[in-house]
């Protein structure tokens, strides 16, 4: 339950009562009318109705003490909006914090969060302009262009609405955003105002149309028709000012030629988790279609197997954050950047809209890609931040990239994305269906979810996945009732074995939702077994036909890696020995040091490696790690 604030009125708590749950749940505005024409397939569980146990709380908890209430420098971004910024788009940083912090507490319940999330909200609003923007732009040069303003502004509304959902539905917050939005409204727009893909830093200025999510979010607040009109315009102007990028991707365009020059992976779909809050607005088809393409396009010409993608092998550039045919470029020897962090989590959360929309079970095995391998294997053993790309090869991990330093503390866009992609994890790991629950991700954990008839059901996940295959989920509803569980199997699960008390169920399928219909009671329990094997991966020729002699090793979800604090020919060529099949025969092995989650021994046609998860290697310390393995050749 959110915070309630003592001045609300009974009206302003109907509001915000409505407002709390459109965005998760698509039900009615305060007026009473239904602002969305689409509704989801899923739905999140209401805050707090998940807990995580063990793997990934660790991860979380380790996020909120040490960043979230720890190294965190509110007060030094604040003053961008007070003091003005040293570089473009500063501004962007306490909107992301607020965002983090906001999701944190969502899962927690932590009051030091909502305690501390509240100071540094109402400090920003202290710093609204006379024409009600929070702004670091002095009002006379708004809209700022090449200094990031509309991204900032974007990032301000996006922060204080996620305050707003869950931590406070503070009234003083929703009038501060509707006061940031009609500044934005009353610069930007139709002749005379300055036209929305001619104001930012990049060359095709997709930035500033990314404001398209949190124009939604007010316009599902509010039920003003002037934040849909406002996002319908954004819309219409296709996204970049070097061609309309929803049409190119519509049209099948490679995304690594889509906005060209600029085909930049995070704000690219940072734009499109706009349109899938469009498209609930407006149930027009052709937004849905573009929905599905850049779904599929990403995960066919971009995705790697840790989950992120964006490579500088097309656009140097770019610097390693813009789509280039990763999925096939990601072994090329010539790449010294990629998958930026922002990218991932940005990515995770399209996947989160589109699971919610579609119900598709291939969005949550990218979301579990990437938690798995790239979200973890890009953050500081400390807590205290995440790199700014993931690198397969060589130097993993860096701080290196856009942002600055706070006495001695580095600040980016990504170690700020970071905690966000950590606390949507128990966002998705649960889901609500319309005929019940909806089981996404299988590690220990307690869930409160209702039946097809509202009423509570929780389900008790033991296991010790993904170290080990063997899931048991305990049902206790709040009474006896027929309703469904959905449970996902996973698309690398090629023979998964469910029973439910003792019986063993037919139809089970990788890459799909099982559904189990029945009279569940309390006491009854779900047993899954998980196909968790090894396989072999063969790399592919891209630009530079050397690409191709790597492979990597994949056990389960799970991608392998040679890390060089244990293995000093972490980068000697080997030939991993596998079956005619692709399985290899791995043998689990006692982690050899603290901190490694898993570890195995990989038989070579010269002997056994030593392999581990690639979320464990630590790359802090300047150790290199090697996923793709050169070939003995």
């Amino acid at each position: 339950m959110a915070i309630k604030s003592s001045a609300h009125s009974v009206c302003g708590r109907v509001l915000c009562a409505a407002a709390a749950v459109l965005l998760s749940c698509g039900i009615v505005s305060a007026q009473g009318k239904h602002l969305r024409k689409v509704s989801d397939v899923f739905e999140p569980l209401p805050a707090g109705n998940v807990h995580l146990v063990g793997y990934f709380d660790n991860d979380i908890q380790n996020s909120v003490d040490n960043w979230v209430k720890g190294v965190m420098p509110y007060d030094k971004v604040v003053d961008f909006f007070v003091n003005g910024r040293a570089q473009f788009a500063l501004g962007e940083m306490v909107g992301k914090a607020l965002r983090t912090n906001g999701m944190m507490y969502r899962y927690t319940q932590d009051p030091e969060i909502a305690s501390l999330t509240r100071k540094v909200v109402y400090s920003l609003m202290a710093t609204a302009r006379s024409n009600g923007s929070i702004s670091c732009t002095p009002v006379e040069d708004q809209p700022g262009d090449k200094d990031g303003d509309l991204w900032e502004r974007k990032y301000v509304l996006l922060g204080l609405s996620q305050y707003y959902m869950d931590i406070d539905q503070d009234p003083k917050v929703l009038d501060a955003m509707e006061k940031e939005a009609r500044s934005i409204m009353d610069q930007v727009g139709e002749p005379p105002k300055k036209s929305i893909t001619s104001l930012g830093w990049s060359d095709n200025h997709i930035e500033s149309s990314t404001l398209l999510e949190p124009f939604m979010r007010l316009y599902y607040f509010t039920g003003n028709r002037d934040y849909l009109d406002f996002a319908t315009y954004i819309v219409k102007s296709g996204g970049g000012s070097t061609g309309n990028m929803f049409e190119q991707v519509r049209s099948g365009m490679p995304l690594r030629e889509v906005g060209a020059p600029y085909p930049k992976a995070y704000e690219m779909t940072s734009l499109w988790e706009g349109l899938a809050e469009y498209y609930r607005a407006t149930g027009e088809q052709k937004w849905k279609d573009c929905l599905d393409k850049y779904f599929k396009k990403v995960c066919q010409e971009e995705i790697t197997i840790i989950g992120n993608g964006g490579t500088d092998v097309w656009w140097p550039k770019l610097y390693g954050e813009g789509w280039g045919n990763t999925a096939v470029e990601q072994s090329n020897p010539d790449v010294h950047r990629m998958m930026e962090t922002c990218v991932g989590v940005t990515w995770m959360k399209y996947c989160s809209q589109y699971l919610r929309l579609t119900g598709n079970p291939a969005a949550m095995d990218y979301i579990e890609k990437y938690i798995y391998n790239g979200l973890l294997g890009a953050m500081r053993t400390d807590g205290r931040g995440f790199s700014y790309v993931n690198l397969l090869n060589g130097e993993k991990v860096t701080n290196h990239g856009w942002g600055m330093e706070f006495d001695g503390l580095p600040v980016t866009c990504c170690n700020l994305n970071g905690p966000t992609g950590l606390a949507y994890i128990p966002y998705v790991a649960f889901m609500q269906a319309a005929d019940g629950p909806v089981v996404n991700l299988y590690n220990k954990a307690v869930a409160t979810a209702r039946t097809a008839k509202g009423k509570s059901v929780t389900l008790s996940v033991v296991s010790e996945f993904p170290r080990n295959n063997d899931v048991t989920v305990a049902v206790t509803p709040q009474e006896k009732e027929w309703f469904v569980i959905r449970l996902r199997i996973p698309s690398w699960s090629e023979n998964t074995y469910v029973e439910v008390n003792g019986k063993p169920v037919d139809g089970v399928s990788a890459g799909s939702y099982l559904s189990l219909r029945r009279q569940w009671k309390s006491g009854d329990e779900i047993r899954i077994v998980f196909d968790m094997k090894a396989r072999v991966l063969q790399a592919k020729a891209g630009r530079n036909p050397e690409g191709k002699w790597f492979q990597a090793v994949q056990w389960g979800p799970i991608v392998l890696a040679r890390d060089e604090n244990l293995d000093k020919d972490y980068d000697k060529p080997v030939s991993i020995v596998a079956s005619p099949s692709g399985e290899v025969s791995v043998t689990p092995l006692v982690p050899s040091k603290p901190g490694i989650r898993m570890e195995f021994l990989v038989p070579t046609t010269k002997g056994g490696i030593r392999m581990v998860d690639y979320s464990s290697v630590d790359g802090w310390s300047g150790k290199h790690v090697q996923t793709w393995l050169p070939m003995l050749r």
